[in-house]
């Protein structure tokens, strides 16, 4: 085959030189625009675990690069006058430079061409190619020119950064943070080589602009920076090698996906994308020549597969495609996560996370990494950290303590640890009144570990029922049987038990959710309300009616009642139910109230009447015990409640007392578009969290007790509720210890004989895995 690769960095290199090693017969070229053995850029970092790939295909240029490398395990932290340092995570890094250079004289050895100061017009060029290398770059122009076929998403992020360099030496990959009158500035810091250092100084637009760096020469902005990180730098300078550039030399960075990655052009040949031209990665996680080198690792298997001649090309192109389009969209989740970090760190986390919760957040921003993973990494440093959690919730000795497992106090309620059991709809009363039933699956949950026991949302009124089998607290009798299941768990564990109320407003009147979730009943349906006139299922649910302003007082006393209801049945705990498209979420979203008076239009105005029952509520509610509010923080519809507008619904609900959110999602409108995946909420209670001011709950894909340690040991929130693990495992808190190998957890006494057999289970699993 003649192959022409279109840009000489590390893609196209590194496929040139594997495919002549596959069959030294291909007639290969690569074009680039700069001189021989010259390119632009400081350092590059990957992974250990990319070099071990890399050493498969070619041990030659891997075991020269790896001579190049520097290498270090170390993370530190520079915070607030503090240095932080974590070990185990494996980095390697080196000049782009020498990077490049090995793998140009690398493919000069096998016999790839390599032509330089040759600016690549077009893949119409090369007419007797079969297959064009498009590995031009993120403004590539090949990706250009056929626009409408690889449909590139090209997002262009907020913060501003400037790519530096530096000849202090640093023994670890250091982040710096640095306060200014305007905001946080953050700089990426790694070693390459044995003189120089890549210095990356990274700030919000604002921030940026308020300093005037907008209007700053490359001179101006790098003695800024060396002023600002004057303290890490020890008095060397900063250098640039971006002279080319006019101007500033602060970057935005472009975040690419593309649609299609090949074509065949008019002239016959076909083209590819790789590298940057068709996928970028944020610097936050280093992972661009990551994605570069596998591209060309996984081309070249699957011509190696499938056959490298001419006609396997489509062929190889498209599994090619298939296969990559999956790792690519992992790894670029991973630095969207990483890259968002650092763009809200200055908002989010800086001022309000100490120094140790900080690099714990900082460390677990990808979502790559977890609180297990960082045990493997460096578990003296995480246990050092458990014991710094553990202190701060009152629990002080020295076997540390795993988050999930420490108290947590609200009012006069302590819990013993922060698992949740989520309220979760079990469609079983009878008219209202709980059972035998809820007993039995209540109490189990709480014999099985959890801190916090929900019961499912509890109806207000009959009218405000989801279906008949859901239980309300509106009868003297329905109180009688929720005060049985609270004295039976208080008498027989040391779980403390919560009770949700809501009004289902228009998604009232349904069927049991085994008979058809959301349906409207086959006979027998009452009449329903909300905030304004709607139908749920379009064309299928019943028509609510508005409420009018006796209807808001009548249901807002009923709230009250049903809140006087709980104390006397003796729950420890109440949560307001403000979500998923009921009563009250109803008047909050904007999808739900088309409403033209003071409870309508603006978000205040649509706050209006969930704060006043709110308020009533809070007041019928014993002062010592605590209140949440369960919101849907995402409506998941364009035109809804945005994570926006949750900060201020949150801060507005801890303005009127709320002790906590509880950060849902969704169940709003049935043209929802949820973006799911494991912890797919905790983004929402995190921000809430920080940026609010109020603590969270988190739900959603919460399954592990690795989940639930990283959620909370970052301080992304306060509790963690778990609802379908629980459904499968009453005692999955136990069993989760037991997983994790915390033996200080104590169980019911009636089942302590199951203890010590189960975790020497768990064990022997763990140690015949090797991850003991």
């Amino acid at each position: 085959m003649k192959i022409v690769c279109i840009g000489g960095g590390p893609a196209g290199l590194y496929l040139g030189l594997l495919m002549k090693k596959l069959d030294p017969s291909h007639d290969i070229t690569v074009v680039e625009r700069n001189r021989a053995y010259d390119t632009f850029g400081w350092g590059v970092v990957f992974s250990d675990a990319t070099m071990d790939n890399m050493r498969q295909w070619d041990r030659e240029s891997a075991d020269e690069i790896q001579e190049a490398f520097n290498h270090w395990d170390d993370i530190e932290l520079l915070f607030k006058g503090r240095t932080i340092r974590s070990g185990g995570h494996g980095f390697v890094g080196i000049g782009r430079k020498k990077l490049l250079n090995i793998l140009q004289a690398r493919c000069e050895a096998l016999g790839v061409k390599l032509v330089f100061e040759t600016e690549a017009e077009s893949d119409l060029d090369y007419p007797d190619a079969d297959l064009i290398i498009a590995s031009d770059g993120i403004n590539s122009r090949i990706r250009g020119r056929y626009e409408d076929v690889f449909k590139p998403d090209i997002v262009t992020r907020p913060n501003r950064y400037i790519w530096l360099g530096t000849h202090r030496l640093y023994d670890a990959f250091t982040f710096d943070f640095q306060r200014t009158e305007h905001g946080w500035f953050q700089a990426h810091i790694y070693k390459f080589d044995a003189e120089t250092t890549t210095f990356i100084v990274e700030c919000p637009e604002h921030v940026w602009l308020a300093h005037g760096l907008d209007r700053a020469d490359q001179a101006q902005s790098i003695a800024f920076c060396e002023d600002l990180f004057k303290d890490t730098l020890q008095g060397h300078k900063l250098m640039t090698n971006a002279r080319h550039l006019r101007g500033s030399a602060w970057l935005n960075f472009q975040r690419v996906v593309c649609e299609q990655w090949w074509l065949k052009n008019r002239n016959g040949s076909h083209v590819v994308l790789m590298g940057d031209a068709v996928h970028t990665a944020h610097f936050a996680i280093g992972s661009g020549t990551k994605l570069a080198f596998e591209d060309a690792i996984e081309l070249t298997r699957q011509f190696q597969r499938l056959g490298d001649t001419a006609d396997r090309i489509p062929a190889v192109l498209e599994a090619y495609q298939e296969l990559r389009r999956v790792e690519t969209l992992r790894l670029q989740n991973a630095a969207w996560n990483a890259m968002e970090w650092f763009e809200v760190c200055g908002k989010r986390y800086c001022d309000q996370l100490e120094p140790e919760q900080f690099m714990y957040s900082m460390l677990t921003r990808s979502q790559r990494i977890s609180h297990e993973n960082l045990r493997l990494r460096d578990k003296g440093w995480l246990e050092g950290y458990e014991r710094w959690f553990a202190e701060r919730a009152g629990v002080a000795g020295p076997t540390p303590t795993p988050p999930m497992f420490t108290p947590y106090t609200v009012r006069g309620v302590t819990l013993k640890n922060r698992v949740v059991v989520s309220p979760m709809a079990q469609y079983s009363a009878e008219d209202g009144l709980v059972s035998d039933y809820h007993l039995v699956h209540l109490g189990a949950r709480a014999m099985g570990g959890a801190g916090l026991v929900f019961a499912e949302m509890t109806c207000v009124s009959p009218e405000g029922r989801i279906t008949p089998g859901c239980p309300g607290l509106y009868r003297p009798e329905h109180t009688e049987g929720f005060r049985r299941i609270a004295d039976w768990i208080h008498r027989h564990t040391d779980a403390k038990f919560a009770i949700q109320i809501g009004h289902a407003g228009a998604k009232a009147s349904t069927r049991l959710a085994w008979e058809g979730i959301d349906q409207p009943l086959a006979s027998g349906n009452w009449p329903i309300m909300s905030a304004s006139e709607q139908q749920y299922l379009e064309g299928v649910s019943q028509v609510s009616r508005a409420m009018t302003r006796a209807d808001m007082d009548r249901v807002r006393d009923q709230f009250v009642a049903t809140t006087q209801a709980a104390a006397q049945a003796g729950a420890d705990w109440l949560e307001l139910h403000c979500a998923h498209g009921y009563l009250l979420s109803s008047f909050i979203s904007p999808l739900t109230n088309h409403r033209d008076d003071d409870y309508g239009g603006s978000l205040e105005n649509r706050l209006r009447y969930p704060l006043e029952v709110f308020a009533a509520v809070r007041a019928a509610w014993p002062a010592d015990k605590p209140m949440s509010v369960r919101i849907s923080a995402h409506d998941w519809v364009e035109g809804g409640i945005t994570p926006d507008d949750a900060v201020e619904i949150a801060r507005a609900f801890k303005a009127a007392g709320a002790d906590m959110i509880d950060c849902s999602s969704g169940q709003v409108s049935k043209k929802e578009r949820p973006v799911f995946g494991r912890m797919f909420q905790t983004p929402f209670a995190d921000r809430i969290r920080q940026e609010a001011g109020i603590p969270t709950i988190a739900v959603g894909a919460i399954s592990e007790a690795d989940h639930a340690n990283s959620i909370l040991a970052a301080g992304r929130a306060d509790l963690c509720a778990v609802a379908r693990p629980h459904l499968a495992n009453p005692a999955w808190t136990l069993t989760e210890a037991a997983k994790i190998g915390y033996v200080a957890v104590d169980w019911p006494r009636q089942y302590r004989s199951g203890k010590a057999q189960m975790e020497a289970n768990f064990a022997r699993e763990k140690a015949l895995s090797g991850k003991a």
